[in-house]
């Protein structure tokens, strides 16, 4: 008996040894990073704003770095070349990502877009999101939608500017993008005309991003899942839930009406798409997988547009003579009395360029989506190990004084004249990533920003509250897996005789 448990501790130490053995082999290839704590590694080093943290910590050890986060080996890159190695040069390697807890809580995960791995489910739907609903066809023949939510944006505008009342800048831009994006699947609105159902969808929206983005032990420490100790995945299921609720109520509905032989009950959008692929037996799309992937799109739709929306207002009410600029373009293409359409965008250079500068100086998703490296991989004369996490730091790529005169200035006059876009070919700005994960929205995402900043400025000019000057408007943002304001936006808007 003793001789058994003798040996059964040689075992147990000699696998100890050969781990920690491994362990410190692939240390001395892995990139630097900073020392951790037992157990939590660097953890407690992210602090509330990770992406500032990590940011800093590389200009220490480098622009590709390694942290343990729990059991968790992430490897980050925070450099336009370290990014281009693995979003382009070993793209097939980073092609799949790992699943949060939180995302895993929905219904149906395996349905998702942005979380599947990159096999020929995520192929077939890509091809789908490229072909046949982003294409610049599809777009403009739902376009008419887009722009009627605009107007009803506008006549709400209307009441505010006559009374010279302020209204919260996010929240109006967070509705009317849900209305933009629910329109463009659906042909339906989520939100009434007066907005009033529009914070139910807010608080849903907003407590997934919420979820996603706060620091989860069941993400460090995949042993513990199963626990679920901070109650992550009980609380975001039910958002969850009452969105596929809402999803599948609308889909009934047009399913009621929609007849294969009769194209007049078309409506040509996203969700007639997807039915189609249904009901010709594509084995990657059903009536649960399309829910996922609608909701995928409807959260990353909604919620980047509100939110660059009302980063780019901040900004140009921070800097007033940039606001005249602004609506000096909209006045001399468009006119006092027309208004603003998708096909007048292309016409808009100064207003194009706000946008680039906003998502360069606030990405919607300043880490982008995790990669999960699937072989090994040699990357800028370190390795990355198979299995190790990958982050990359897009807020501190769009930063990058290398790249950029003045990084940390608002300055839309920059990207006049420039080739430098946001379109996965120039890596010093990759808000929406770049190589084959890239995000499939751009077209409709340009689009959405484009048109309803340019409608605002166009129909209103803007001033801040009675109190609050340029100087003194809160510019900081709020932690979570995307970036808002941590003060909502408040603004008056006004016309030209109401000043």
């Amino acid at each position: 008996m003793e001789a058994h448990i003798f040996l059964f501790c040689i075992s147990v130490f000699f696998l100890l040894f050969i781990r920690l053995l491994i362990r410190k082999t692939h240390t001395k290839k892995l990139p630097p990073g900073p020392a951790g704590i037992p157990i939590l590694g660097n953890l407690l080093q992210l602090g509330s704003s990770p992406h500032e943290s990590i940011s800093q910590m590389a200009k220490l050890y480098g622009p590709l770095m390694s942290l343990r986060l729990g059991s968790v080996t992430t490897i980050v890159a925070s450099s336009p070349v370290t990014a281009k190695e693995i979003l382009q040069t070993h793209d097939q390697t980073f092609a799949n990502r790992p699943v949060p807890d939180s995302v895993a809580a929905q219904p149906n995960p395996e349905g998702t877009l942005a979380w599947i791995p990159g096999d020929h489910r995520w192929r077939n739907r890509r091809r789908i999101c490229n072909t046949q609903m982003f294409t610049t066809q599809r777009l403009d023949f739902l376009q008419h939608l887009r722009h009627r939510k605009v107007h009803q944006l506008l006549a709400h505008l209307k009441k505010h500017s006559d009374a010279g009342t302020p209204v919260d800048v996010g929240s109006l831009a967070f509705a009317t993008s849900l209305n933009l994006i629910s329109n463009t699947i659906f042909s339906v609105d989520i939100v009434d005309p007066d907005f009033v159902t529009a914070q139910e969808f807010k608080d849903i929206v907003w407590r997934i991003m919420e979820d996603a983005g706060k620091p989860n032990l069941s993400d460090y420490f995949p042993m513990l899942k199963m626990f679920d100790l901070q109650g992550v995945r009980r609380h975001v299921r039910v958002s969850y839930l009452r969105l596929h609720e809402i999803f599948h109520e609308i889909i009934a509905k047009r399913l009621e009406g929609r007849s294969a032989t009769d194209t007049t009950t078309r409506h040509g959008d996203f969700l007639d798409v997807l039915l189609d692929q249904c009901q010709e037996d594509q084995p990657d799309f059903s009536l649960e997988t399309i829910t996922s992937l609608i909701l995928d799109l409807f959260i990353a739709g909604s919620d980047t547009t509100g939110s660059t929306t009302e980063w780019a207002m901040a900004e140009l009410l921070h800097k007033p003579e940039t606001l005249r600029k602004a609506r000096k373009e909209l006045l001399e293409v468009i006119g006092s009395q027309g208004e603003v359409k998708e096909s007048d965008l292309e016409q808009l250079p100064y207003i194009q360029a706000i946008v680039k500068e906003t998502m360069r100086l606030h990405p919607s998703a300043p880490l982008l989506l995790p990669y999960i490296a699937g072989n090994n991989a040699d990357v800028c004369g370190y390795t990355i190990y198979k299995g190790n996490q990958v982050l990359i730091n897009a807020w501190a790529i769009g930063r990058d004084p290398e790249y950029w005169s003045d990084p940390l200035s608002f300055k839309p006059e920059r990207f006049l004249g420039s080739n430098v876009d946001f379109k996965g070919r120039d890596f010093q700005f990759i808000p929406f990533g770049a190589g084959r994960r890239i995000c499939p929205g751009i077209p409709l995402a340009q689009r959405m920003v484009n048109l309803m900043l340019a409608s605002l400025l166009h129909s209103f000019n803007w001033k801040l509250p009675k109190g609050i000057t340029p100087d003194t408007l809160v510019m900081t943002e709020q932690p979570g897996i995307t970036l808002k304001m941590a003060v909502s936006l408040c603004a008056i808007p006004f016309t030209e005789e109401k000043e």
